[in-house]
C-alpha cells in the first residue's frame, strides 16, 4: 500500500491518506536510433531505485531526468523510452521515496530532476520555493482536460503542470446487504443500525478517523453546509489564505453532525488506515467512506460492492469531497527546460499515456477522451467520477500545510466527545491562523 502524506500531516502526526496502486506497464527498451537517425537515444531501461530513503543521484550526462513514485515508474518508463527514441536524447526515470521533500532539497543544489510526478496540492509550496516552472500548455490542449483537473494545476492564475488523474472519496456499500445506496446520512444510519440489530453487521460505517483525526475525510461534513469548509474562495475561484472558515456557521453545523455520529458510535476514533478496509471487507460494516484505493481489497475479499456519491446531511446538502489531481511538473532548474516542456506538454496529454497511467491506480483519467473511453467499460471509474463531480480541488496554497494537523485533531476530539463542535473548531481556527502567521 502506497501512502501519500497530506500537506504537513506527516510531520504533525496526522495519518496519511492511504492510496493503493495496482499493476503497471512494463518498461520498453528503446531503439538505438534517434528521431533524426543520427543521435543515440539511451535510457535506463528500468526505473532506477535509490538505496534506503536517500534521494536519487542525478547522472550529469543524462539529458532528461524524471522522478516518480514506484507505483507509476514502469508506466512512465515506457513513454520515457519512446520519447528518448523519437528525439535522440537520453532519459532516465528514477524512483523517489519522498518526492516533494527530496525534490526541494536536490533542486537547491542543482541536482534535482527535470520533471517530477506528484499531487496538485504540492503546488503552492513548490512555487513559493521557486522550484517549479510554468508549463506552456496551449489553450486548445488544456480544453481537452476535465475543467477541475486543469483548475488544480493553476496557482495565481498560472499553470504549472499537466494532469493525468483525478481522485476523490465516495460511499462504498455492500450490495448484498444494501441493494440501493442511501441518499441521506439519516437513511444510511437507520439502515446500518437495522443491520446491526439483525446481527448482519457489527457497526454502521467504516471511515478513517483515528485518534489524531483525518482532515481529508472530515472536510465533506463541513462542505455540505453553506459557507462550510476550510478557506473561502476569491472571485477568481482561488482559495484565500486570509479567509479561514473552519469555524464558520456552516462548518460548525458540520462539526455538530460529526459529534452526533460520534455519540451514536457511527464514527469512531478507533478506525484508521490499519482497519478501515478490513471492517468493510469482512462484512463487519455495510458502508465505507473511502476512495479508489480500496477497490482492489474489496474485490479480493469477494465483496459485492457498489460506489455512490456521499450522502446529504439534514439541514444542508450533499457532502462534497476534495478532489486530488495527480500531475507532471517541470523543474525551474531543469537542465534542458525545452526538453522537459516538450515531454510534459506533448506526451502527457496523449490518450495512450493517460490510459497507461490509469491502469496503475484506476483513478479517472484527467483527459476527457481517456476518461470517456474507460468510463464506457468500467462502471467503477464512472461511479468515482460522479461521486466527485461537484467536489473542489484540495487547496494547493502553502497555508494549507498549517491546517491538516490542527483541523484533523479538532474533528477527532469532536467525534470522541472530548469537546463541543463550536468551541473546538474555534480553537482550531486560532491555532491554524497562528501557524499561517508564522509562515
Amino acid at each position: 500500500m502506497h501512502k501519500r502524506a497530506l500537506g504537513a500531516a506527516a510531520v504533525t502526526g496526522v495519518a496519511a491518506l492511504a492510496l493503493s496502486a495496482c499493476g503497471g506497464s512494463s518498461p520498453t527498451t528503446p531503439s538505438n536510433t534517434g528521431a533524426a537517425g543520427t543521435s543515440k537515444a539511451t535510457t535506463s531501461g528500468t526505473p532506477e531505485t535509490p538505496s534506503g530513503t536517500a534521494a536519487p543521484v542525478r547522472d550529469a550526462n543524462v539529458d532528461l531526468v524524471i522522478w516518480t513514485d514506484a507505483d507509476r515508474s514502469k508506466a512512465v518508463q515506457k513513454y520515457a523510452d519512446q520519447f528518448a527514441a523519437e528525439n535522440g536524447v537520453s532519459v532516465k526515470v528514477q524512483i523517489s521515496t519522498d518526492t516533494r521533500a527530496q525534490f526541494k532539497d536536490a533542486t537547491k543544489v542543482g541536482k534535482g530532476p527535470d520533471v517530477i510526478v506528484g499531487a496538485h496540492d504540492w503546488l503552492g509550496e513548490l512555487v513559493q520555493n521557486s522550484t517549479v516552472a510554468p508549463v506552456n500548455l496551449s489553450s486548445d490542449v488544456a480544453a481537452k482536460f476535465l475543467p477541475s483537473a486543469i483548475a488544480a494545476t493553476k496557482f495565481n492564475g498560472q499553470s504549472y503542470g499537466v494532469p493525468y488523474a483525478v481522485e476523490n472519496i465516495g460511499l462504498m456499500y455492500n450490495k448484498d446487504l444494501v441493494p440501493n445506496p442511501p441518499k441521506t446520512m439519516d437513511e444510511l444510519v437507520a439502515t446500518g443500525e437495522k443491520l446491526v440489530k439483525e446481527g448482519k453487521a457489527k457497526q454502521v460505517l467504516s471511515q478513517f478517523v483515528s485518534k489524531v483525526g483525518n482532515a481529508y475525510f472530515a472536510y465533506p461534513y463541513l462542505s455540505a453546509f453553506p459557507d462550510g469548509g476550510i478557506f473561502a474562495t476569491k472571485d477568481n475561484g482561488d482559495y484565500d489564505p486570509n479567509k479561514l472558515i473552519v469555524n464558520s456557521a456552516g462548518s460548525v453545523k458540520g462539526g455538530e453532525v460529526l459529534a452526533e455520529l460520534g455519540k451514536k458510535k457511527v464514527l469512531s476514533t478507533n478506525v484508521d488506515d490499519t482497519n478501515q478496509d478490513a471492517l468493510f471487507d469482512t462484512k463487519a460494516a455495510p458502508f465505507m467512506i473511502s476512495g479508489p484505493w480500496s477497490v482492489a481489497k474489496a474485490k479480493d475479499a469477494g465483496i459485492n460492492y457498489g460506489i455512490a456519491p456521499l450522502p446529504s446531511l439534514t439541514g444542508g446538502g450533499a457532502m462534497q469531497p476534495f478532489l486530488g489531481i495527480q500531475m507532471f511538473y517541470v523543474s525551474s532548474k531543469a537542465k534542458n527546460a525545452a526538453l522537459a516542456q516538450e515531454f510534459v506538454t506533448n506526451y502527457i496529454p496523449r490518450k495512450d499515456v493517460q490510459l497507461a497511467l490509469f491502469e496503475v491506480g484506476k483513478r479517472p483519467p484527467a483527459l476527457k477522451e481517456a476518461y470517456d473511453e474507460v468510463a464506457a467499460s468500467d462502471p467503477d471509474v464512472k461511479a468515482w467520477y460522479e461521486a466527485g463531480v461537484d467536489g473542489k480541488p484540495m487547496p494547493n496554497i502553502p497555508a494549507m500545510n498549517s491546517v491538516w494537523g490542527p483541523f484533523g485533531q479538532a474533528t477527532a476530539d469532536i467525534i470522541s466527545g472530548k469537546a463541543g463542535a463550536k468551541e473546538r473548531l474555534d480553537a482550531a481556527a486560532k491555532e491554524i491562523a497562528a501557524n499561517i502567521a508564522k509562515g
